[in-house]
């Protein structure tokens, strides 16, 4: 087993468009530190709406490629080997998206499913949903979601902040880490959710609860 957190961001704020800037090095970099800290093997990297590489050293984590696709219901990750490097935020259907990441060879997960989003209520072959780290939905709700459509659970912490790395991760049965066998590994359902259940991650679910709410999001 490997652990993987399968997504996080590598600037600390929102609002601006999706393209690689001169920090995102730097956010990567912090990144990893922590997940290094957590015993993280892998990290997906998963802009708003762009991918790019980062020629650094990530020491012991390797990064995994994606992107999070803001569709016109609800955010999709992309994971894999080949992710499209700029989307138009509102522009894509879901149903666009995971066309776009099966042809690249990637993995279409749905993001914080409740939370702001209605891919979930789509009839769409996506291949997983995720459990997401500024979770405040009961995870019956994403339990009971999964296994009405036959599909895995995946953990990603959806940091923005590198201290929120590993809050959710999911444990992947693989040989080897690559790009392929992380997507090969989520389409078979050879993964598992994890939750840090630390006090701190408690503390911070519940600031994430109150920010959700205070933006009128539905939860997730």
């Amino acid at each position: 087993m490997v652990t993987v957190d399968l997504h996080t961001h590598s600037r600390f704020f929102h609002g601006f468009s999706g393209r690689p800037t001169a920090f995102d090095p730097l956010g990567v970099r912090l990144l990893m530190a922590f997940a290094k800290w957590h015993d993280l093997d892998a990290v997906a990297v998963t802009n708003h709406d762009y991918y790019s590489q980062f020629d650094i050293d990530t020491g012991d984590v390797t990064v995994v490629p994606g992107i999070e696709i803001s569709t016109t219901d609800g955010h999709v990750l992309v994971i894999g080997p080949n992710p499209p490097a700029r989307t138009t935020a509102g522009t894509l259907t879901p149903e666009e998206a995971i066309d776009i990441a099966h042809d690249r060879g990637c993995a279409a997960i749905v993001a914080h499913p409740f939370r702001n989003s209605s891919v979930r209520k789509l009839d769409l072959p996506f291949d997983a949903y995720e459990v997401n780290g500024k979770r405040s939905v009961a995870i019956e709700h994403l339990q009971q979601l999964a296994n009405s459509n036959g599909l895995p659970l995946v953990g990603g912490s959806d940091a923005h902040y590198p201290f929120e790395v590993g809050r959710a991760y999911t444990e992947i049965e693989v040989d080897e880490i690559t790009p392929e066998s992380v997507v090969d590994a989520v389409q078979d359902g050879r993964v598992e959710y994890q939750l840090n259940e630390s006090l701190s991650t408690r503390l911070i679910g519940r600031l994430y609860k109150l920010i959700h709410q205070y933006k009128g999001h539905t939860s997730g």
